[in-house]
């Protein structure tokens, strides 16, 4: 059975069909939350810079760990030197110009200059290495927040758009079932029956709930909308959720061992946590810079020059230790040891109030999704109690013990009924996975035992027209809560 149908006679469906099929090429399969999932790990924006933040900071750690590794420096040089002179003797006060002898003017020459070295202490080096690495592991920390909000952001929009679709369903069977109580009041008063006040509360109603199902609508056409702004692509049509969904207790069954599992599985608390960390080998870096610098050098220098007709050449090669050490800088390493320490402290107090934070969430989520369960149970018996009393009342209004707005008053409080069951499904289900997200338990395999909850039943984009009958058959078919696992 699909969840979506559009409002004509049955001899004209197979047509207008035809023509959307035609005009729409809708997938022979209506995408599920795995596939949506997958299409936004792969096309959501945020997640690719992070991924490029992440490779950033893999390639700083090369950058550091290249000042350890040995230097090797060379440089040369070929030169031609052309020499222009002039000389003035003085003879009796007569001035002769005569050029200089003994000197070659023109000459070639090759200078080769070869330096190596290899540090064996430096503190400072070893503490931006250290620094790198930190930061390496703080970027994939961030890396895993981001796509586990990810996940959440797209079952959260794929959960609204079911919602969504419920909630519009519900509205749509409303409007179908007050219009008829407005077309029965308009011709019982026009054979005398009732008087026109009754038409008027009637009319009223109608109005209101073709109101409440066009707003459903829009929220349904925003809710998918925000689905492709995440993934990327347009999609047609979804899997709707089971209609006889089990709603359980999450399996661990006390808001304790969820705040551990969070203490030792969050992304939040653990980047809060690298965080620190990267404070840490700030401060070491800024101590760094006080400490001497020891290395190892070799140099060669090698020259030829064919001046005065002498053709050899020179050469000659160093290796030794070379040493350094700041003695005074103006007091900027005091107040970078001081500065980085301040920070170290700052962000002490950042991952103590993530931890609280955390800890704070996942208790408030457990609480709520153990009061969902049974909220769902109870939102599903008011929907038969309120049909129970419309039918009563509905009674009572033929045999003139009950008026029509008593009938219209019980018709609304039974879809504001089943509108408000979906909400607690959906409820239900959006806040289980907040949990696991809060208690960085929020995977692949978490979404796809979400997946198994669907349907393969479709929800199209394209929004059906009002008053439909099957909707109103489907909202009052919904039979008894199923009962909860043990």
């Amino acid at each position: 059975m699909r969840l979506a149908h559009w409002a004509v006679n049955a001899p004209f469906r197979p047509l207008l069909l035809a023509v959307l099929t035609s005009s729409f090429i809708l997938p022979a399969q209506a995408a599920d939350l795995v596939t949506i999932a997958r299409d936004a790990l792969q096309n959501d924006a945020t997640l690719a810079a992070a991924r490029a933040q992440l490779l950033a900071a893999e390639a700083g750690t090369d950058v550091e760990r290249g000042a350890l590794l040995p230097q090797v420096n060379t440089d040369a040089s070929v030169s031609n030197t052309r020499i222009y002179s002039r000389q003035l003797f003085n003879f009796g006060g007569n001035s002769i110009g005569a050029s200089s002898f003994g000197t070659d003017n023109n000459y070639s020459s090759t200078r080769l200059n070869l330096d190596a070295s290899q540090a064996l202490f430096d503190a400072t080096s070893s503490a931006r290495l250290n620094r790198a690495r930190r930061q390496l592991d703080q970027q994939t920390l961030s890396l895993e927040v981001t796509r586990q909000q990810l996940l959440f952001d797209v079952s959260e929009a794929y959960f609204e758009i079911l919602r969504a679709y419920d909630i519009l369903e519900a509205r749509r069977a409303q409007e179908a079932a007050i219009g008829r109580q407005f077309e029965q009041a308009r011709e019982r008063f026009n054979v005398g029956l009732i008087a026109i006040t009754e038409v008027h509360e009637a009319e009223a109603s109608f109005d209101l709930a073709r109101a409440q199902r066009i707003a459903a609508e829009s929220a349904m056409q925003v809710n998918f909308e925000a689905l492709e702004q995440l993934t990327g692509r347009r999609y047609a049509s979804i899997e709707g959720l089971a209609g006889e969904l089990l709603i359980d207790v999450p399996k661990a069954r006390e808001r304790g061992a969820w705040v551990a599992l969070a203490m030792d599985n969050s992304p939040q608390v653990l980047l809060a946590d690298a965080g620190v960390e990267v404070a840490h080998s700030e401060v070491e870096l800024s101590r760094a810079e006080r400490l001497p610098l020891l290395e190892a050098f070799a140099n060669y220098q090698y020259f030829e020059s064919d001046q005065d007709q002498l053709i050899g050449n020179d050469s000659n090669s160093q290796l030794g230790l070379r040493a350094s050490m700041p003695l005074y800088t103006g007091g900027t390493t005091s107040a970078q040891i001081r500065q980085s320490t301040y920070s170290l402290e700052a962000s002490q107090y950042d991952f103590e109030a993530q931890r609280r934070d955390t800890t704070q969430q996942v208790r408030s989520l457990y609480t709520q999704v153990v009061n969902d369960v049974t909220t769902v149970a109870a939102r599903r018996q008011a929907i038969v109690s309120n049909r129970s009393a419309l039918e009563a009342t509905r009674s009572g209004y033929e045999v003139g013990t009950r008026n029509i707005v008593d009938v219209l008053n019980a018709e609304q409080s039974l879809y504001n009924a089943i509108a408000n069951y979906a909400e607690a499904r959906y409820d239900y289900v959006v806040n289980l996975l907040s949990l696991r997200q809060q208690a960085g338990l929020l995977d692949v395999e978490a979404i796809e035992e979400v997946n198994a909850w669907l349907t393969g039943e479709d929800i199209h984009f394209i929004l059906p027209e009002s008053n439909e009958p099957d909707a109103y058959q489907r909202a009052m078919d919904i039979g008894a809560p199923p009962t909860p696992g043990a």
